[in-house]
């Protein structure tokens, strides 16, 4: 591995873990958000049920509201998608992304759960989940540019 190549990976795994820091925040301590109370268990685990009710009351909970919450939770999780391959194994493997994209959104939902900083909702896991497969995507089309820009894998 050349020195150049071992400079990029730290500054990867930097970036990853910068990011993972600022999700950890947003996901459980973001007063903007409620994060700081316990409101007790709220759950959905019924698929679709949120994201409809966000669309089908859009005109009373605001554009905001909406798009913090369905284009949120794409938004914020592409970073983990799009990082998690330039950071480990996966370079290529969109599968594994994506199931680690999942797990990690399960996670982070069965702790807001348990603690009572937020809920449980499927909804999001799906979201999520897009979210990284989205990233990876990004990653993967970045990657195939500079490898034809270069001549050589990046």
């Amino acid at each position: 591995m050349a020195v150049t190549e071992k400079w990029r990976q730290r500054l990867w795994v930097i970036l990853f873990i910068a990011y993972l820091t600022f999700l950890f925040y947003f996901l459980f301590f973001s007063e903007g958000l409620g994060r700081t109370e316990g409101v007790g268990y709220r759950y959905n685990l019924t698929l679709f049920r949120e994201i409809r009710r966000f669309i089908e009351y859009r005109h009373v909970l605001g554009f905001q509201a909406v798009f913090l919450n369905l284009a949120g939770n794409v938004i914020a999780f592409m970073p983990f998608g799009f990082l998690l391959p330039l950071v480990t194994r996966y370079r290529t493997n969109w599968f594994a992304t994506t199931v680690c994209a999942f797990a990690f959104s399960l996670f982070a939902e069965t702790v807001q759960l348990t603690l009572k900083l937020g809920s449980f909702d499927v909804d999001d896991l799906l979201l999520n989940t897009i979210g990284g497969f989205s990233g990876y995507l990004v990653c993967a089309a970045g990657r195939k540019f500079m490898k034809g820009k270069n001549g050589k894998r990046t």
